[in-house]
């Protein structure tokens, strides 16, 4: 999938395993791998077989998606373009590019 982000801070510290070590630590490595396994995938429908227990928001966030980081720690994203069904589902496998909106503990 390509894969965008929100900011272009968040790109440059995302994108660089220096900066990600400096203000992640310990977390950089899995972030680094998390976003290589979306990297591979052809489209959204696939990140449910990926590691890291990927999963559909609701709420606040609907149309964004989560994965597991470290502990209370995710990744969250969603598509550049959401495609819903009639019942106001994401349709993964329309989806080929996505956003990473941040990164945080929102438990």
């Amino acid at each position: 999938m390509e894969i965008y982000f929100k900011s272009k801070k968040l790109q440059k510290t995302l994108s660089r395993e220096r900066e990600l070590k400096k203000k992640y630590g310990t977390m950089a490595k899995v972030i680094m791998s998390r976003l290589d396994d979306l990297r591979y995938c052809q489209h959204l429908g696939q990140v449910f077989y990926l590691p890291g227990n990927h999963h559909p928001l609701t709420g606040d966030k609907h149309g964004k998606m989560a994965c597991s980081l470290t502990g209370n720690y995710r990744l969250i994203y969603g598509p550049v373009e959401p495609v819903f069904n009639e019942q106001n589902e994401l349709i993964y496998e329309s989806i080929t590019e996505i956003i990473i909106y941040e990164i945080t503990d929102y438990h």
